[in-house]
């Protein structure tokens, strides 16, 4: 009777932040456990046979005493709650739940009630349950929540990016145990970003971190995110980071991500060596890596600066798949009301079992009580608005158990995608090595392309003379460089005075090409202006080896180098696609600039299209 006794155990904090800020810190199951002492976990199941609706098969060995257990998907409903249920098979412990609540407070706080009930399996379980769960775990639940608590109130408060660029990380501890002669290698490294006239606050930041923050918050370093914390501009953080590759603080990994649950599914030091197509077990879905979102670029300090040890302290939480707003287990028939805390934007509701997925968007005029069935069919084709606090009643009417998700749609800003970083003038720069396997392509999303040639080039080397012109066309390269660069732009490849050039937008390409057009256009010291022919269109492209440089090809290429034909080196050309993007249009207003559409027939391509020619860039 006495091993049939459930023990359950409850905790209340004040925390001083709104459950917004606390959330992050306490969902993320995986940093909790380590911090609270628990050690790693591992598989153990067989990794061909996948459990249904994420559950897994985990084991762990504590005061050297194996554990194994089935463990359920997590369920949440950020910022709100989270629970898990463990189910052992081996050990002391029959069975486990752990529930957190966050409810708001009066004085912008954060009341969080901590429940963990467990049943024991053997007369041990029975003993330690008391020890272990009521007197130690309470202790170490206590230290780390309150910890938890000042840093979200920190990261909160209207000082706190302040507080990041001064290098106190607020997951930051000691100094870490360092490799012999890493302080001296991380000073030749500082030197060197300093001389690369990087921003001295921002490269202690870098430095401060490397040293002092733990082995979780540097294994899988993305720079926009460490940009956010310490108030710096995204590109200029990317891009020390990319210099700090090449200084031997950081190394640089590509990782494949799963489109559904946003996992690391393969991650590489190199393009080439990036294994492009893998099966996600979680999702059981078959990946094929696209650039422009499933590929991100992370970074972690250089084995000779730092050795990075990481292991899994909890595999499913609510911060493994931030993007996932609710996650709710139901059994047939069941249903459940939840009121989850959602952003502006596009949502859907799907299951790992049932095809498709409902698409919602979040609004200020969507509906704030609706109800949701899963049924055997599927899910209705319709986008339905919904409000940013709704009620929702969730109903499983299948014959068998669901898992229903929420998620965000878009993909997290803090991203550094593949895409986006190949389209950076600094890391071709630094990383022209950087080539995907012979033969193979690979889909990058939609890029803005630039075409440009000088106009008359040949008179110019006539009237003038060869050395005399050449250093003028040599010349209107770094005018151009400079001003792709500054845009964010990358220069692709150079073919005699030509150039072709990417960005991600296409309101980028056209500034960078007006700030061009208009420094050539205006000389210093009485030279002859020159005249820049420029087109751009905005399309999908794919990833290529050339050369041994990555190139872009497909028909959007062609397109913008049909473009730059067309104009008279006085104008800039642009296509449908690009001239309708509502950046590009803001931006012809703002500037005075004139649009006219003309018909036109391109080499190559059958139909008429029309074009934009742009009012000249300068007079």
């Amino acid at each position: 009777m006495l091993l049939h006794r459930e023990f359950e155990y409850r905790w209340h904090w004040r925390l001083p932040a709104p459950p917004e800020a606390v959330w992050p810190l306490v969902s993320d199951t995986n940093r909790f456990n380590r911090d609270t002492g628990l050690p790693s976990v591992h598989d153990a199941g067989d990794r061909a046979s996948t459990l249904a609706n994420r559950r897994q098969r985990l084991r762990l060995i504590r005061f050297g005493i194996p554990l194994e257990w089935e463990e359920q998907p997590f369920e949440w409903v950020r910022p709100h709650r989270f629970s898990v249920l463990r189910r052992y098979a081996r050990g002391p412990v029959a069975q486990m739940r752990v529930e957190a609540q966050l409810e708001p407070t009066d004085g912008n706080a954060t009341r969080l009630t901590y429940r963990v009930s467990a049943r024991p399996r053997t007369l041990l379980g029975l003993l330690a349950i008391p020890v272990q769960v009521g007197f130690l775990s309470a202790r170490s639940f206590d230290r780390v929540l309150r910890r938890y608590g000042e840093i979200a109130a920190a990261r909160a408060a209207p000082a706190a990016v302040a507080h990041d660029r001064a290098g106190r990380a607020d997951l930051a501890t000691t100094p870490r145990a360092l490799p012999r002669g890493a302080l001296d290698r991380i000073e030749g490294g500082r030197r060197r970003l300093s001389a690369e006239a990087a921003d001295a606050a921002l490269v202690d930041c870098l430095t401060e971190t490397v040293l002092r923050a733990d082995d979780l918050a540097v294994a899988r370093m993305r720079p926009y995110a460490f940009a956010h914390h310490w108030g710096a501009p995204r590109r200029q953080t990317l891009e020390l980071f990319l210099r700090a590759t090449r200084a031997g603080l950081l190394d640089l990994q590509w990782e494949l991500l799963c489109p559904l649950c946003r996992g690391a599914k393969s991650s590489a030091a190199t393009l080439g060596a990036l294994e492009t197509k893998v099966h996600c077990e979680s999702c059981n879905i078959d990946l094929t890596a696209n650039f422009d979102r499933a590929v991100e670029l992370t970074f972690r300090p250089n084995p000779a600066i730092r050795t990075v040890e990481v292991g899994d302290f909890c595999i499913g939480g609510p911060q493994v798949t931030p993007h996932v707003v609710v996650q709710q287990l139901l059994a047939p028939g069941e249903r459940r009301t939840v009121r989850p805390a959602l952003e502006q934007g596009r949502h859907r509701l799907r299951t790992l079992e049932l095809p498709g997925a409902r698409a919602l968007r979040v609004a200020a005029d969507g509906a704030p009580e609706i109800t949701f069935r899963a049924e055997p069919a599927g899910w209705p084709a319709d986008e339905f608005v919904i409000a940013a606090d709704p009620l929702l009643h969730l109903e499983n009417s299948t014959p068998r158990e669901q898992l229903l998700i929420l998620e965000r749609t878009a993909w997290s800003d803090d991203a550094a995608t593949a895409a986006e970083v190949m389209a950076l003038q600094c890391f071709r720069d630094l990383f022209s090595s950087e080539l995907l396997r012979a033969g193979e392509s690979i889909a990058v999303g939609s890029l803005a392309l630039l075409f440009t040639d000088l106009r008359e080039s040949t008179r110019l080397y006539r009237e003038i003379g060869d050395a005399p012109a050449f250093g003028r066309v040599m010349d209107h390269f770094q005018v151009l460089r400079a001003a792709i660069t500054e845009e964010d732009g990358a220069i692709v490849k150079t073919i005699g005075d030509a150039v072709m050039a990417a960005f991600r937008q296409p309101v980028s390409a056209l500034r960078a090409i007006v700030k061009a057009q208009r420094a050539l256009a205006a000389p210093p010291r009485g030279e002859r202006p020159l005249f820049l022919k420029a087109g751009i269109h905005y399309g999908p492209c794919i990833a290529v080896n050339l050369n041994e440089h990555l190139d872009y090809f497909g028909s959007a290429v062609n397109l913008a180098a049909r473009l730059e034909t067309l104009s008279s080196g006085e104008d800039i050309v642009l296509s449908s696609e690009a001239r309708h993007d509502s950046e590009v249009s803001g931006f012809l207003a703002a500037g005075g600039l004139h649009a006219q559409p003309e018909p036109a027939r391109l080499k190559g391509f059958e139909a008429e299209i029309q074009v934009w020619r742009i009012a000249p860039a300068a007079r």
